[in-house]
């Protein structure tokens, strides 16, 4: 099964390449300086928010095994939970993005505001909250993938953009690995803790995106 839209995206992949072999052409002014000096204030507040966002949202992998451990969710409706995930994801990316072309990076404060409510949701209800916290969890997976990238290029020239995402991307997953270990040693203490280091990492991002969109 996986086989099939796999070899469907390497051929996207190869027709890509054979109709446009130099893809920085296509952009006016684009070059190939690969530093990351001159990067905007900007460009690194927006690091030091999407960090802590990254650190504050759970893993599916901690969520699923929530669900089983605690019997929230039937095991054999685990996988429907992510499905309902990756759907909402899907559903708000257009929304989110016809939004943020509406009313510039200020829409992605709500964004995150929604993916820090998943938490809660997540770990420490039932059945109906954990599905609410689901589609929240979507939510923000939808903002981390489509909003940071819309950001991003606004801060940074066409010269520096794949240094710069390179970098951005680094300094995430970094954050998102130490944040889940983080998350994975308060479980065994307490899920109100995961819950609330969640919540509080996320929300300690909204000021400084706040400030980097004031930066902009």
């Amino acid at each position: 099964m996986l086989l099939i839209p796999a070899l469907i995206c390497l051929a996207i992949l190869v027709a890509a390449r054979l109709l446009h072999p130099l893809p920085h052409e296509l952009e006016e002014g684009a070059g190939h300086a690969f530093e990351t000096t001159n990067l905007t204030r900007a460009y690194w507040i927006y690091l030091a928010a999407g960090s802590l966002i990254a650190a504050g949202f759970a893993d599916f992998a901690l969520i699923g095994f929530h669900f089983h451990k605690a019997n929230t969710v039937p095991a054999s409706l685990i996988p429907v939970f992510y499905a309902v995930a990756m759907a909402s994801s899907a559903l708000a990316s257009i929304p989110l993005g016809r939004l943020f072309d509406r009313f510039g990076p200020t829409i992605s404060l709500f964004a995150f505001l929604i993916s820090a409510a998943a938490a809660p949701f997540v770990f420490l209800g039932s059945f109906a909250p954990a599905l609410i916290g689901m589609v929240f969890w979507g939510i923000g997976m939808s903002a981390q993938g489509s909003l940071f990238q819309a950001m991003l290029t606004g801060v940074i020239t066409a010269q520096k953009r794949s240094t710069a995402f390179g970098l951005f991307d680094t300094g995430y997953g970094i954050a998102w690995f130490v944040g889940s270990a983080v998350m994975g040693l308060l479980y065994y203490k307490s899920i109100l803790a995961v819950a609330l280091f969640s919540v509080v990492a996320q929300l300690a991002a909204i000021p400084i995106f706040f400030l980097a969109n004031k930066e902009r």
